[in-house]
């Protein structure tokens, strides 16, 4: 969850002011109040999907007047321009609290009634410069490159000011197999990153933020009804499609006979879709170059295990607007007769305040972690 105050938490739980701003920025900037033009905002979305290779996008409508883009300059025009989006509280004393929703490029600008009528913005994070960045010829890194030379060569050179963000000290792990990035930048960075485990996205602050997923176990926020909740509506349902309760990880290179492999399963005895029970034994295989020992095969495993866990129950629900919860949070879902663990996978939140934030979570159980 992003940084907020107690007292900002309070606050969603009862009556307050939202407010909103979105400003048209010049692109690469970082932090959570970059320089630009406020424009007027007459409704929108911010999307997380912690699935999806761009993990926040928006969907805004913004007054049009004098802003249609009629050069590549132009604040509004879909040649690398940003928009930079935030909702906040202001509270009765006039001091307002923000949160910074993200930094997204501009892709489509629409206008149904030229020449000052609405315009509507949809936009991506930066992760989509990433993904469309194409390599015009192969990279090879010799397998004395570590993992952060690698990441930050791949991507300044697709964003030179940007800022990386690790969580740990696996930035300094040498790749220990030479390795060849041939096209696809984003592909080799997302294999590359979970294969040790981590996950990557473009926070709130523009920042590339490379981390251990947040551990399912320590909700940051309460999803509840009744008095000082702020639970609106909520639907569930069951499924198995897309569910693995075990994971095949295994790296082979030229330079080894040996492939290192591992396998990780859902061990919990307890757990509906525990390995070898009624559920059966469903693995998913991941490979990758990347993973030159055992080790490593486990941690990777692992990761991709804990992506998956949980999956056939999902709740849908709509909620008072929280703008710190980020798609991977996990949080407590309280329903009468009902408090359950849950991990968000996909959030909306709202740039208008009459609306609710919709949200599609996964109960999250209890992991024991098991190999065979």
């Amino acid at each position: 969850m992003r940084p907020v105050s107690d007292a900002f938490l309070r606050t969603l739980r009862g009556s307050h002011r939202a407010v909103f701003e979105l400003r048209a920025v010049a692109p690469g900037q970082t932090g959570v109040e970059p320089s630009g033009t406020v424009l007027t905002i007459l409704g929108g979305v911010v999307d997380q999907d912690a699935t999806a290779v761009s993990r926040s996008s928006i969907d805004v409508t913004v007054d049009g007047t004098g802003m249609w883009p009629t050069r590549a300059t132009d604040l509004l025009a879909p040649y690398g321009q940003e928009i930079f989006a935030r909702r906040g509280i202001r509270y009765g004393n006039g001091v307002t609290e923000w949160v910074s929703l993200g930094y997204f490029r501009i892709d489509a600008p629409e206008q149904d009634q030229p020449a000052d009528g609405p315009i509507t913005i949809s936009g991506r994070d930066r992760m989509a410069g990433i993904e469309d960045g194409k390599l015009t010829a192969p990279i090879q890194f010799p397998a004395t490159a570590t993992l952060g030379a690698v990441v930050d060569q791949l991507v300044t050179d697709v964003y030179p000011a940007a800022v990386i963000d690790w969580d740990d000290a696996t930035d300094s792990e040498q790749i220990g197999r030479a390795l060849i990035c041939e096209e696809d930048r984003y592909a080799f960075l997302d294999e590359l990153i979970r294969a040790y485990g981590k996950t990557w996205y473009w926070d709130h602050r523009g920042v590339l933020v490379i981390r251990t997923p947040p551990d399912p176990t320590s909700p940051v926020w309460t999803v509840d009804h009744g008095e000082g909740g702020v639970l609106v509506s909520l639907a569930r349902s069951l499924s198995r499609e897309g569910v693995y309760n075990g994971v095949v990880a295994s790296g082979e290179g030229a330079d080894t006979t040996v492939p290192a492999r591992a396998v990780v399963v859902d061990n919990n005895p307890t757990s509906p879709t525990r390995w070898g029970g009624p559920f059966g034994k469903v693995p998913k295989f991941f490979s990758s170059p990347v993973i030159t020992s055992d080790v490593q095969a486990g941690i990777a495993g692992a990761a991709e295990l804990r992506r998956t866990l949980g999956l056939p129950y999902n709740v849908d629900f709509e909620a008072v607007p929280n703008p710190a919860l980020e798609a991977d949070d996990p949080i407590r879902v309280r329903y009468p007769g009902r408090s359950e663990a849950h991990v968000l996978e996909r959030l909306t939140i709202p740039l208008t305040a009459e609306d609710a934030m919709s949200g599609t979570t996964r109960e999250q159980t209890t992991i024991i972690l098991g190999s065979v």
